[in-house]
């Protein structure tokens, strides 16, 4: 179906605001109404706030962090008669709509939606012929209230103290080449990211190699997650004090190492074999010695391929600093109050980035360019932006037009190619007038 017969659909049953087109064209009509069925209590009555528009608004909340929930449905005018601009809801309306609303449908909305695009193929999206995904974690902070402590909790200390803020853990696979996101899983501190990490392996496509940090160094989850009937890989560092026994030495640092599985890992898993293999490649940086093990076989990966393809990992770091620093603002807390909303918000954000890659991804590819150069931050700021143009603009036949003109203009957002400075990094000397405490204790 064509985006301007799928606009014509959205139109036919009522007003639809023109800001909520613009996503139009990634989250078809029939995957909303599909999301909102999963929420605690559907709307029969056709209110101002139907559930469709309560879900754009938990979206957009994603876009303007810092504004008040009545600010956001104004400037993207989120109203069944399109009112929002002019006539401003309680807020106590829009409070009430969040919760009726739910989090289950955020969630189903954004795993079925990354599902489809983060397996996306983008020029550049392939690395001897596999998709390159990577699985980490990062955590929020949320508002300090009895109900969120007792549910997330918080970073213990070495100490009786807790940390100032309750803490969530979110669990992610990411296309590193897209940087879009295919799964997510949110849990409380308390819960490790091992068991979230494995709760999502069944997502990864076939012909693919997952990276992961030495965190996740376990057979279990490992011998899990290689698959040669799919061609599936993984590909890690090696922990510290690891004993193997070698198998086999292909020469300059590669290797087929040997290593025993733990007691604890075979009670877990009783099907898992006393040892498993895998392969170690060993390299230079600087003057580190590093080692990383994996199941890419060496008769079809060189070693030194496989040790410059783990510093792809980095990519879901930059992921997370997109989310954390260009979305929130490097806000200190989620801004919701209960464990549903937080939930809410969270599943918001996690959908509000992946339309935000998608939008710049479909837009570089237009260009001759690939996902990775475009800027996140820029493209972020400029789709908001675009937002609330689009919302004043009430008529849907302005929409195509306003899309067109936003993804020819996402071109100035490319990033330049510059090289690295000659002169070496260095520390600058500090200015401070007062003494430094080298000795103090971190802040906790």
């Amino acid at each position: 179906m064509s985006f301007q017969a799928l606009l014509s659909d959205l139109t036919d049953s009522g007003y639809y605001p023109s800001s909520v087109s613009t996503f139009a064209e990634h989250i078809p009509r029939d995957w909303l109404e599909l999301a909102t069925k999963q929420a605690n209590q559907v709307t029969v009555r056709r209110r101002k706030l139907v559930s469709e528009y309560v879900l754009w608004l938990v979206v957009g909340m994603a876009f303007f962090r810092n504004e008040p929930l009545i600010e956001i449905a104004r400037r993207m005018n989120i109203s069944i008669d399109g009112e929002a601009v002019d006539t401003v809801m309680a807020k106590s309306a829009l409070t009430q709509a969040r919760q009726k609303l739910g989090s289950e449908s955020l969630a189903w909305l954004f795993r079925h939606s990354a599902g489809q695009w983060a397996t996306e193929r983008y020029p550049g999206d392939n690395w001897q012929g596999l998709q390159v995904f990577a699985i980490d974690g990062a955590l929020f902070r949320t508002a300090d209230t009895q109900e969120l402590r007792s549910h997330f909790g918080s970073g213990n200390t070495s100490t009786s103290r807790q940390t100032p803020y309750p803490v969530c853990r979110v669990v992610t696979v990411m296309n590193v080449h897209s940087h879009l996101l295919l799964d997510a899983q949110i849990s409380p501190y308390r819960k490790s990211e091992m068991p979230l990490a494995t709760a999502m392996l069944n997502t990864l496509p076939d012909n693919s190699v997952t990276l992961l940090d030495k965190g996740f160094f376990s057979a279990p989850l490992l011998h899990q997650l290689g698959s040669r009937e799919n061609n599936r890989h993984w590909l890690l560092p090696m922990r510290k004090g690891c004993r193997y026994e070698v198998i086999e030495d292909y020469g300059d640092g590669d290797q087929l190492i040997e290593m025993r599985v733990s007691p604890q890992s075979r009670k877990q898993t009783p099907t898992l074999p006393e040892t498993w293999q895998a392969r170690a490649v060993t390299y230079q940086v600087g003057q580190s010695t590093k080692t990383v093990l994996t199941s890419l076989p060496a008769r079809q990966f060189e070693a030194k391929a496989v040790a410059e393809l783990y510093h792809q990992r980095w990519q879901i770091e930059l992921g997370f600093r997109d989310i954390k620093s260009s979305m929130q603002n490097n806000a200190l807390t989620l801004r919701s109050k209960t464990v549903e909303l937080v939930y809410q918000e969270l599943w918001g954000l996690l959908l509000a980035y992946n339309l935000i890659r998608r939008e710049a991804s479909l837009a570089a590819v237009s260009h001759g360019y690939t996902p990775d150069d475009v800027s996140f931050k820029f493209a972020c700021q400029f789709i908001a932006a675009e937002l609330i143009n689009m919302a004043v603009a009430v008529s849907p036949a302005n929409t195509p037009k306003r899309l067109e003109n936003l993804r020819g203009n996402i071109a100035i957002l490319f990033l330049k190619k510059r090289p690295r400075p000659s002169r070496p990094r260095a520390v600058k000397m500090s200015k401070t007038r007062y003494p430094v405490n080298y000795r103090a204790s971190p802040l906790k």
